[in-house]
């Protein structure tokens, strides 16, 4: 691990034992990383999208600071869940979004691969999350693998150690994932 990778797995820890200055030491080792998991998913969201990346980026961080206890499992567990609290906040302001416009602003989906779609401008976000949450139903696993790499942008290897399973399970449990949510959205 890198020095500064280390910092942050101790840094996690230090915040799971409670300590509340580990989280604005945190901050500063994250930000960067953690704008950056933002951008890419406001890259694909509509030019007029009215949430900024900033703005994502903090309102997770008030999501994890205002959460619940949490045992943080290391720095590529940590990314996961703020890539999954990204991906809520999205979803949440896309389904009031719809009760808004009572669906006048959904645009259909045309899917090439089943996760392609989360790419477009304009998507359909919450059919995406409601099929995610839907294989999560069915396969809580290859709903993880799909929530860390896609989501998370999470590698294979980061992954599988993530989940405790082998690279080869995941790249498995990706492809099938892949396959039952093009099923599932077309």
């Amino acid at each position: 691990m890198q020095p500064q990778s280390e910092q942050i797995t101790q840094l996690l820890q230090s915040w799971s034992q409670g300590d509340p200055g580990a989280i604005e030491k945190l901050v500063p080792l994250v930000y960067d990383e953690l704008h950056r998991l933002a951008q890419r998913y406001m890259a694909d969201e509509r030019p007029s999208h009215t949430l900024q990346t900033t703005a994502l980026v903090n309102e997770a961080y008030v999501r994890l600071v205002d959460s619940s206890h949490a045992t943080w499992e290391g720095r590529a567990h940590f990314f996961g869940v703020c890539a999954q609290v990204m991906r809520h906040i999205l979803v949440d302001w896309a389904r009031s979004r719809q009760t808004q416009k009572r669906g006048g602003d959904v645009s259909s989906l045309d899917l090439d691969e089943a996760l392609a779609a989360a790419k477009q401008p304009g998507t359909d976000l919450v059919a995406i999350d409601d099929a995610l949450q839907a294989l999560t139903a069915i396969d809580p696993r290859k709903g993880q693998v799909v929530e860390l790499r896609f989501f998370g942008g999470l590698s294979v290897k980061e992954t599988a150690e993530l989940l405790k399973v082998s690279p080869e399970t995941v790249q498995r449990d990706w492809k099938l994932a892949k396959s039952w949510l093009r099923r599932e959205l077309s």
